[in-house]
């Protein structure tokens, strides 16, 4: 049976952007699951108490049909200033699975912060984000991410990403690549020169 993952970032003593985590769980469940009742997240998700108020937390959740765990926990943003493409043709990841094995294997070997996978000769996501690019005026995000992420989401609904389909050579159009996810803000994603991606 397949388990998902829900990361959701709590900060203040809120949990934030929860009508993107509650459409992306539920769209999940009715594929796996057939036509399921919604979940709410607002009511299932219990923050629990003695928190850091300065501090930023995971919510991690693990589900299938069930709901098997939530825990909180702190999360620093991880400094990447190198990026190194690898290839990653045979990989799916449309769904937030719980098991990254996949993920983790293609990332041995590499000598770089972290990895950008190409699927398909197109630009995609690094293993724990989707990637936006600035090309001196404005930010493009892969037209076909392997995942949907939900601030990637967030963001081209608010205008501020332009879907474009980008290939390894296209990155000479553009200065610095950002990334973001549902744990990090916009303005708090780490930055990677072009320069500082490699082959």
């Amino acid at each position: 049976m397949s388990r998902f993952l829900e990361t959701i970032r709590c900060c203040n003593g809120v949990l934030e952007n929860l009508a993107g985590h509650h459409a992306r769980l539920n769209r999940t469940r009715r594929h796996f699951f057939g036509p399921v009742a919604d979940w709410d997240l607002a009511r299932l998700v219990q923050i629990p108490p003695g928190l850091s108020p300065d501090r930023v937390y995971r919510c991690r959740m693990i589900y299938g049909q069930t709901i098997e765990s939530v825990e909180f926990i702190p999360y620093p943003i991880r400094p990447v200033r190198s990026l190194q493409l690898v290839r990653a043709d045979g990989l799916d990841y449309a769904f937030k699975y719980a098991d990254r094995s996949k993920l983790v294997d293609l990332q041995k070997d590499t000598k770089a912060d972290e990895v950008l996978f190409v699927k398909q000769g197109l630009l995609t996501d690094t293993s724990y984000a989707n990637i936006a690019l600035f090309d001196g005026a404005c930010w493009y995000t892969p037209h076909e991410p392997l995942l949907e992420g939900t601030r990637r989401a967030q963001l081209l609904a608010e205008g501020v990403l332009i879907r474009e389909r980008l290939a390894p050579a296209d990155l000479q159009y553009f200065q610095k690549i950002r990334l973001l996810n549902a744990m990090m803000l916009w303005e708090e994603g780490p930055e990677v020169s072009i320069p500082a991606v490699r082959n």
